[in-house]
């Protein structure tokens, strides 16, 4: 009977410490919206036809935003371009803007 009452009474192992996971930093910029996109490529793309529709998607954790845009009268989203953050993190600027202008 001892022997049962004393396999009751052992001390709980010790909890292992947790490891913190740093937090990612986020980017201060904002999150680029048709209007942004269409104030980028108007400075990348001084010649080229205005905006006129675009949609910019970011993938969970990714440095860089994808975006595709229609210009001029064209309301299909036809051509496409990166945006990163520039070198201050703070602002976004279209990556490869000649390959992006000359599309």
């Amino acid at each position: 009977m001892f022997a049962l009452a004393a396999c009751g009474e052992e001390p709980a192992p010790e909890p292992a410490p947790a490891e913190v996971a740093a937090p990612e930093p986020t980017p201060s910029a904002p999150a680029p919206d048709e209007e942004l996109f269409a104030q980028l490529y108007a400075a990348a793309c001084p010649e080229a036809e205005p905006v006129s529709t675009s949609v910019c998607r970011r993938a969970m954790g990714a440095e860089t935003v994808s975006c595709e845009f229609g210009l001029g009268e064209d309301e299909y989203l036809r051509n496409d371009a990166t945006l990163e953050l520039d070198e201050t993190g703070e602002a976004w600027a279209i990556a490869d803007a000649d390959a992006v202008c000359s599309q």
